[in-house]
C-alpha cells in the first residue's frame, strides 16, 4: 500500500490539504495528516480545526512514497520556518520520493534549495520567491518527482495529479467515476 504524509501547520489552506487526503484515500492510499507543532489539533486559515493523525516530532516519516505541503497563510510560512520540515523535505528530495506543494508551499522548496531550475507553478503572491525555478503559468505542473499547484481553486486538479503518479489509470477512472468527474 502506498503511504503519503500531509504536513499541517497553523494557518494551512483547508481544501489544499484535505482534497488530496480525500482523493488519495479513495484510491487506497494510507494517508496520514501530520501536525508540525506539539499539538495534534491544527487550525486552518479558514478557522477550521483539524485533528492530525500524527505529530511530526513524535513520528518517523521516512517510509512515505509522497510528502504533501499545503499552502495557506500563514501555513506555508510556518512550514518554511520549521527546521524539521526542512530536513524532511530534503530527505524526500534526496531519496527521489514525490513532493507535492501547492499555493505558497513551493516556497518551502525554495528556502531549502530543493529542485532549483525545475518547472513549477505557485500562487502569484510568492512568484518572486521562486526566481531560481522555471515558473509555469499553469494550474498544475510536474517536473520529475516535484508536483506543484497554483492554489486553492485547483486543489482537485492537484490531488488528481498526485494520484496519477501513484496509481493505475484503472484505479483513477474508478475514483473519478465515483466522484462524478467522468
Amino acid at each position: 500500500m502506498k503511504k503519503v504524509y500531509v504536513l499541517l501547520a497553523e494557518g494551512f489552506e483547508l481544501i489544499e490539504a484535505l482534497t488530496p487526503v480525500d482523493v488519495l484515500r479513495r484510491c487506497g492510499t494510507d494517508v496520514k495528516t501530520v501536525s508540525i507543532s506539539e499539538d495534534s489539533f491544527v487550525t486552518s486559515a479558514q478557522k477550521v480545526t483539524v485533528k492530525s493523525d500524527l505529530i511530526l516530532k513524535e513520528s518517523n516519516l521516512h517510509d512515505g512514497d509522497m510528502l504533501i505541503l499545503p499552502g495557506g497563510y500563514p501555513g506555508y510560512e510556518n512550514l518554511g520556518k520549521d527546521s524539521n520540515v526542512g530536513e524532511l523535505v530534503k530527505f524526500y528530495a534526496k531519496e527521489g520520493k514525490y513532493i507535492g506543494a501547492i499555493c505558497g508551499a513551493p516556497s518551502v522548496l525554495a528556502c531549502n534549495g530543493i529542485g532549483e531550475g525545475k518547472m513549477v507553478t505557485c500562487h502569484t503572491s510568492i512568484k518572486d520567491t521562486m526566481s531560481k525555478y522555471n515558473y509555469q503559468d499553469k494550474d498544475v505542473v510536474q517536473d520529475e518527482k516535484i508536483i506543484t499547484g497554483v492554489g486553492a481553486g485547483h486543489s482537485l486538479d492537484f490531488a488528481l495529479k498526485l494520484a496519477e503518479n501513484l496509481f493505475s489509470e484503472e484505479i483513477l477512472t474508478k475514483v473519478k467515476t465515483g466522484m462524478e468527474l467522468l
